[in-house]
């Protein structure tokens, strides 16, 4: 059975298939649906427009963990793992937090510690459809998001009002803030333009998705997630320019039209970026930097310098922190920042030494764009989707199964 990752085919009859074929379907619905649930996991509940009690919206997010734990040993379980470095920085952040968790002041980070480490034993689970041809996960994660922002262009239709709340896009049906909604459509953008300059995805599909996802990115008014897109490109697209010539014509244009833009629309693109925001708004971050100076300014002793103060919903004071760097230093002190760079790092020099394709394009646009958020985003100190597409990052770095993985082989 072909494992070619250019086919976006129709599936076949399930009565024409052998037992095998049947098997392999069945193991890749439910990665799929492991992979689903640990997303869903990460969408936090706020609010929906059909009304749900608070409590029954955290039970549906938070449930889903254990769910897609249970969903990923129906097809691991022999509990296979496939030994990796990447996986083993994630265990070090999830596990660091129980030594702050134990000290009795700290005892409300228990239970959100023993999520981050439910989280990384999914990871774990799901290691071996690592390496797959077919990028397996890959296409589940883009299914998956497509699906969630399927649901913000339902709410724009229905809600159109509260959808556009603030002018800004934002889900309606279930309440995602318009940074999520961006980040979402950031990914599906870039990784499509990437299957596209690779050949493995037509044209006009491309096109026509690029088109939809782009529309929602500048519709959410988001900068964070627009630079990073387009950052992500550009690395992606480099490494692709000595083998695919696409790529090579593709950056000669933008930077064509980048150029022309840039002297005609200027005033235009200057009061998208400012976003209604004055000066002072603009170069403290929108408030960011007021609050990353005061939790700076918080008196610490070595233990909480090298340990934090333990894992939170990613505020200070009442007030969000929206950095990743500044969030880690908060919650898991200097060891956790350390933790965090060395997971970047090892993943750039690790695709330094892959050759080129669309899974090193791919895994340097997931790491780029993860990168650039992280500055003003929380973003993979903790369960979040930036964590996901850093696992599919690493899982695009890893030799290639010439074969099926042994998760495939092993009976379920």
């Amino acid at each position: 059975m072909s494992l070619s990752v250019a086919t976006f085919r129709p599936s076949r009859d399930p009565r024409l298939l052998d037992p095998a074929e049947a098997r392999e379907r069945s193991i890749r619905r439910r990665v799929g649906i492991a992979w689903g649930l640990l997303l869903l996991n990460t969408l936090q509940y706020t609010g929906a427009l059909v009304h749900i009690p608070v409590a029954f919206g955290k039970a549906i997010t938070q449930g889903a963990l254990p769910v897609a734990i249970l969903v990923a040993l129906t097809v691991n379980r022999r509990i296979t793992v496939r030994p990796n470095v990447f996986l083993c920085l994630v265990s070090l952040l999830a596990i660091e937090p129980i030594v702050t968790a134990l000290q009795p002041e700290h005892l409300g980070t228990v239970y959100r510690t023993v999520r981050f480490i439910e989280f990384a034993v999914a990871l774990w689970l799901l290691t071996p459809w690592w390496g797959r041809r077919d990028m397996l996960l890959v296409r589940w994660h883009l299914t998956w998001l497509s699906a969630v922002l399927g649901a913000v262009l339902l709410g724009l239709v229905v809600a159109p009002s509260q959808a556009l709340y603030q002018g800004r896009l934002t889900g309606a049906l279930w309440n995602i803030p318009p940074t999520q909604v961006a980040h979402y459509a950031a990914v599906i953008t870039g990784t499509m333009v990437l299957f596209w300059l690779c050949g493995q995805v037509r044209g006009r599909v491309a096109l026509l998705v690029a088109a939809v996802t782009g529309s929602m990115l500048i519709l959410t008014h988001t900068r964070t997630a627009l630079v990073a897109m387009v950052a992500a490109l550009l690395i992606a697209g480099l490494s692709l320019v000595v083998a695919r010539a696409r790529a090579r014509r593709l950056l000669a244009i933008a930077g064509v039209m980048a150029a022309i833009g840039i002297l005609t629309l200027s005033s235009f693109i200057n009061t998208w970026l400012a976003r209604g925001e004055g000066t002072h708004e603009l170069s403290n971050l929108t408030g960011r930097t007021e609050v990353w100076g005061a939790l700076l300014a918080v008196p610490r002793d070595k233990f909480q310098e090298l340990f934090g103060f333990g894992l939170s919903n990613g505020s200070f004071n009442g007030f969000s922190i929206d950095s990743n760097w500044v969030s880690s230093y908060q919650e898991q002190g200097l060891i956790g920042v350390v933790i965090c760079a060395l997971m970047v790092l090892f993943l750039f020099a690790l695709a330094y030494f892959q050759p080129h394709g669309l899974p090193r394009a791919l895994a340097l646009f997931f790491v780029t764009y993860c990168l650039i958020a992280s500055f003003t985003e929380d973003a993979f100190a903790d369960a979040t989707p930036y964590l996901l597409e850093l696992t599919l990052a690493a899982s695009l770095l890893v030799p290639s199964a010439l074969t099926q993985s042994a998760g495939d082989r092993k009976p379920p």
